[in-house]
């Protein structure tokens, strides 16, 4: 069956792109699940790697199928989106801002960077006992945690846009009587802009990986504080469920910044299609 998915995907036509990219997505998911059936349906042991206890898909959709109807569906999803967002926000609004002045002065780029620097290889596991003595509630170490994770991708990718961009573009603006709030705002931001939402993107990814550990920890509600319930009672199916939506509420958050940032930069699809 697989064998046929496959090759039914290999001769698929090149002139049709439309059609065989999305399809070939599709088979690539596919082939995914059915590998992961039988290897856990066989009980496959390769004696570094055993699926002797990991669940079937089926088993993992009848748990995914409790899990929807379950009363705390919301509350989990909801907290967790919560923590995201106000962690993301306030790191979007931080990093973009600092990014932006950090590669435009040399003086400032001197005086936030090497502490930043030292703060940004921190795993966030590492924050969290801090954090819980820092903050009075909880919920606040959580979305500080997040916004850390979220932070330095954003932070950085938003310096190296800045310092990307063509001088020539900066000194053409200034020939024509541009001044420096000018200059910031139609020349500097909108080149640094693709850096800036590539950051925002792999920041958004990152918070998502830094709060499913500070729920796990010290959560109550959230689906990171739901998945590491479900181990501590040994409900295998649970974790997987658990872990299926983190991907697929991660993913889809990023997706979300990568539409509105193309949807804020026509000028940069257009280039991209030429």
């Amino acid at each position: 069956m697989t064998a046929f998915i496959l090759r039914s995907a290999w001769r698929l036509p090149v002139g049709r792109p439309a059609i065989a990219r999305p399809l070939l997505k599709l088979v690539s998911l596919v082939v995914c699940v059915l590998a992961w059936q039988w290897a856990a349906g066989h009980r496959l042991d390769l004696g570094l790697v055993t699926f002797s206890n990991v669940p079937t898909p089926l088993e993992v959709a009848a748990a995914a199928w409790e899990f929807l109807h379950s009363p705390k569906l919301l509350q989990h999803v909801g907290s967790s989106l919560l923590r995201v967002f106000a962690g993301f926000g306030i790191a979007a609004a931080a990093g973009i801002a600092l990014g932006l002045l950090i590669g435009r002065s040399q003086l400032l780029e001197d005086s936030f960077l090497p502490p930043l620097e030292v703060l940004r290889p921190i795993p966030a596991v590492a924050w969290i006992p801090l954090a819980i003595l820092m903050f009075p509630s909880s919920e606040m170490s959580m979305i500080f945690i997040t916004f850390l994770g979220a932070l330095f991708p954003i932070l950085l990718n938003t310096i190296h846009g800045v310092d990307g961009i063509d001088a020539r573009l900066i000194a053409s603006a200034k020939s024509l009587g541009c001044g420096k709030r000018a200059i910031f705002s139609e020349v500097v931001f909108p080149a640094a802009a693709p850096s800036i939402v590539t950051g925002l993107s792999i920041g958004m990814g990152t918070a998502w990986f830094c709060l499913v550990t500070a729920e796990m920890i010290s959560g109550q509600y959230g689906i990171g504080y739901f998945t590491w319930a479900s181990y501590t009672v040994q409900n295998y199916p649970a974790i997987v469920v658990g872990m299926l939506f983190i991907g697929l509420l991660g993913m889809g958050s990023s997706a979300l910044i990568r539409w509105l940032g193309t949807a804020f930069m026509p000028w940069y699809l257009q280039e991209k299609r030429k």
